[in-house]
């Protein structure tokens, strides 16, 4: 078996690239709003507790068995697998993982070109002076417009594709290290006219903020669980893939504290950028996807300097969306760089032209597919449900009780640099906790 040569060219450019994955479209709208609506900061105490009890572990695992193997992901785990004496079969996590990145960048995509093409609509004036009932049909109009749905999935995957068939010093790392900290600038950008140029930013903190507990009940926390898992890019081959261009130096604890620290401070910087313009115009902050696509775009339209803002805002959508899928990509063109003679760019313009199809299919089903079910879903939906609430939840299960229960304990410790208390705790955690956690989690989104 081939192994992976490339490495990351600095621990910042893992970091961020970490952080990258991590941050995406649900942070910049989702989380801020679950955090508003589900007790404030006691929101955040809860899911930060489930991020360090659940999400860091997993992630330390999937980094640990990348770096042990410096394979992709199927070839790692079964790797690390018949290293530890166990069956080969485990490689089946990898697959999973890898197929769950392969079918999520497809529909993930199409949304990344929503972002594009508001990106232009903002920055020409588009939205200038619009209602809420205006901006919703210009957004009802773009999904029944299956020419501009497929003009934009098309120039997204092919961004991505362009950074990811760079390599990963050059592409990925590199587009890390620009978009990263373009973003983190919009971002203050944002908050800044937050701040300054309205009258709701003490609504906001108090809205984001605020402890109560009493509106943190057993779906809050499960929502908790469920948001910490998926955010870190859990479950999808993406963090055994990074994994394996790490070097040893790399403390893989120091790091996942690292990552959850940005991902969740991008996450409530993107609150108090948004919901001071929700509030100072009277618009409603629990609209979801709409929130983007429909209600911001009336604030938009309505204030100073709102064209300049809203395409300040769209640039940081879009970047946030290409950080997620250039790591989506990369696990799917690791496999085919290593299992076959293709080389990098090749495989990158193989895998890429395959999810775009399968991302094709998945905007029709917004207009001339529209009729088309699978299992009482739409394609785009399908796809969805069977990433989200199937596979990604018991890849990231297989993956601890593997690391938990088949492999060696001690090797582990001395490779994490844990000792004596630290150590027990890490092996409670790692062996009972997440793996009671994930379960808590894939049965509540069944019973969803």
């Amino acid at each position: 078996m081939t192994s992976t040569h490339a490495q990351w060219g600095s621990r910042l450019g893992f970091i961020l690239a970490a952080t990258g994955s991590a941050v995406g479209l649900g942070n910049i709208w989702k989380f801020p709003y679950m955090t508003g609506v589900s007790g404030g900061s006691a929101f955040v105490i809860t899911y930060l507790l489930c991020i360090t009890l659940i999400g860091v572990p997993i992630l330390v695992m999937e980094w640990l068995i990348g770096r042990r193997a410096q394979m992709n992901p199927i070839q790692a785990m079964e790797h690390v697998a018949v290293s530890e004496r166990r069956s080969p079969a485990w490689k089946w996590l990898g697959v999973s993982g890898v197929l769950g990145a392969f079918l999520i960048l497809s529909f993930y995509s199409v949304i990344g070109g929503w972002a594009l093409d508001y990106l232009f609509l903002t920055g020409s004036g588009k939205f200038s002076d619009m209602t809420g009932k205006e901006t919703g049909a210009v957004f009802e109009g773009f999904l029944a417009n299956s020419g501009s749905l497929l003009l934009w999935h098309t120039v997204f995957m092919a961004l991505t594709m362009g950074i990811v068939a760079m390599g990963v010093t050059s592409g990925l790392e590199r587009a890390s290290k620009i978009m990263m900290p373009a973003l983190a600038v919009v971002l203050l950008i944002l908050v800044a006219n937050g701040i300054f140029a309205t009258d709701s930013f003490g609504r906001t903190i108090e809205f984001l903020f605020t402890p109560n507990w009493s509106a943190v009940n057993g779906n809050v926390v499960l929502a908790a669980l469920g948001h910490a898992f998926f955010t870190l890019s859990l479950g999808m081959g993406i963090m055994t893939a990074y994994g394996a261009y790490l070097g040893k130096d790399v403390n893989l604890l120091g790091a996942a504290r690292t990552v959850v620290i940005l991902d969740t401070t991008i996450a409530l910087m993107a609150g108090m950028a948004i919901f001071p313009l929700v509030f100072s115009h009277g618009l409603e902050p629990s609209s979801g996807p709409g929130l983007i696509f429909v209600t911001l775009p009336i604030a938009f339209g309505n204030m100073p300097a709102g064209t300049l803002l809203g395409t300040l805002f769209f640039i940081l959508l879009t970047f946030a969306a290409l950080t997620s899928s250039m790591s989506l990509l990369e696990p799917v063109v690791a496999l085919l760089e290593q299992k076959t003679p293709l080389g990098r760019k090749s495989a990158t313009l193989i895998a890429g032209a395959v999810i775009w199809l399968l991302g094709v299919a998945s905007l029709l089903s917004f207009n001339h597919w529209s009729d088309v079910q699978i299992l009482g879903n739409s394609i785009f939906d399908f796809l969805d449900k069977l990433t989200s609430k199937f596979m990604l939840p018991l890849t990231g299960l297989g993956i601890i009780i593997f690391s938990g229960w088949f492999m060696n304990q001690e090797s582990i410790r001395k490779e994490l640099g844990l000792q004596g208390t630290g150590y027990q705790i890490w092996s409670i955690v790692s062996r009972f906790v997440a793996p009671l956690g994930v379960i808590a989690v894939f049965v509540s989104m069944l019973m969803g």
